[in-house]
């Protein structure tokens, strides 16, 4: 590829082997939005205004029109997104917990998986369910209310939704020494937030995930707030940095910059399925949206912060290479366009055709064998619904 620069360095840990690693200088400190303290560099391969740069750890050669899917990936995943938003305010979902600004650590960790590899989410992962070909009206049922999944994990080695803050992190590792004992190669994933971070259930999968060395890689999307509460008040160092407590590395990645995305977690699994344990990736991004359609953020942060994350946008930053490049041209943009349009009207369709379950369906597979209670408890209900009349049409 062209118009690559090579980073400044300075000595830091290497996350994928704990020895000493060259990482990114030169672009000036982070600060944590919400606390004003600097905040360390991470790895970066793309930076805002779309200039590509190598990295000694972290190299990523890319094809244009592997350049040009991720562009599609994540436009067609923030259209999902809208439409959930829009199909919440319309009535037909209860709930809807966006992604919008977190396309690029999203996609470009789903796309690092290999076939085999299992995914662990919490419940906006839309963008690694998409990369892992569940379809997007498959996520609605869960928010509509009418199944408690609408996916069979195992069809496409991405687990349910888990509404329980932090909890698939235990489900991950558990799983993932299963991969061990089976002598498997594949690794796992499990995506939690920095507010999930401070509960219990992942500082126990950090625990049983180094002592069993299982293959496991963790991944939190730090979007600066956990629900109302800033970076600041969850913890006193980087996030990232908690992992060497744990005795396995972590590393901290440009959570807006889809290549840096792709290449760190492409090197954090191939580091699990080796044998050399897990290992911790904070993505540093933002949500940019509410934490979930029943949030309302101005009460909490200011119009000035979201502006200033606006302009790392990972969408816009991704076409801004594209057009440096040259490989992408205005047809190509119109159908992608065009495909998010289509693609917004078969998830608006196939939501409300998404079937009412059947009342009494609630007491099925509570138990493995029957029990003479939910017999009892059934037939009341089913009684019960027997005594309204038929609407007629």
């Amino acid at each position: 590829m062209t118009g690559r620069r090579a980073v400044e360095k300075s000595t830091t840990q290497n996350p994928a082997s704990g020895s000493t690693k060259r990482a990114p200088q030169g672009r000036g400190t982070r600060r944590n939005s919400g606390s004003g303290s600097p905040e360390p560099e991470f790895i970066q391969l793309l930076t805002p205004t779309g200039e590509r740069i190598d990295h000694p750890d972290y190299p990523l050669e890319l094809s244009a029109e592997e350049a040009r899917s991720l562009y599609r990936d994540m436009l067609l995943v923030r259209r999902v997104d809208a439409e959930g938003t829009a199909l919440q305010r319309q009535g037909e979902l209860g709930l809807w917990a966006s992604l919008l600004g977190q396309e690029a650590a999203q996609i470009g960790s789903g796309r690092a998986m290999r076939p085999g590899d299992f995914a662990f989410p919490t419940y906006r992962e839309h963008g690694v369910a998409w990369c892992k070909g569940v379809p997007p009206v498959n996520l609605l049922g869960m928010f509509r209310g009418v199944n408690n999944g609408g996916w069979d994990p195992y069809d496409n080695n991405f687990n349910l939704y888990t509404i329980v803050i932090g909890s698939q992190t235990l489900h991950a590792v558990g799983y993932a020494m299963g991969v061990q004992r089976d002598g498997g190669d594949d690794a796992v994933i499990a995506y939690f937030g920095d507010g999930a971070s401070s509960q219990g259930d992942v500082l126990e999968a950090f625990v049983f995930g180094a002592s069993y060395n299982a293959p496991v890689v963790f991944f939190c999307q730090n979007n600066q707030w956990a629900i109302s509460e800033p970076t600041s008040r969850q913890f006193r160092v980087p996030l990232y940095q908690r992992a060497a407590g744990f005795g396995f590395p972590g590393v901290r990645v440009d959570g807006n910059d889809v290549f840096a995305c792709l290449a760190v977690t492409r090197a954090a699994l191939e580091h699990a399925r080796s044998g050399q344990g897990p290992m911790l990736i904070e993505a540093f991004t933002y949500r940019m949206g509410a934490h979930t359609t029943s949030d309302d953020p101005t009460r909490y942060r200011s119009s000035d912060e979201v502006e200033s994350w606006k302009a790392k946008d990972p969408i816009v930053r991704l076409r801004a290479y594209l057009d440096r490049e040259g490989l992408a041209d205005e047809t190509f943009y119109k159908e992608v366009d065009d495909e998010a349009d289509e693609l917004a009207a078969q998830i608006r369709a196939g939501c409300l055709a998404l079937p009412d379950p059947d009342p009494l369906s609630m007491f099925e597979h509570s138990y493995a064998a029957p029990h003479a209670q939910v017999a009892e408890e059934r037939a009341f209900l089913a009684d019960y619904l027997a005594g309204f009349a038929e609407e007629e049409h």
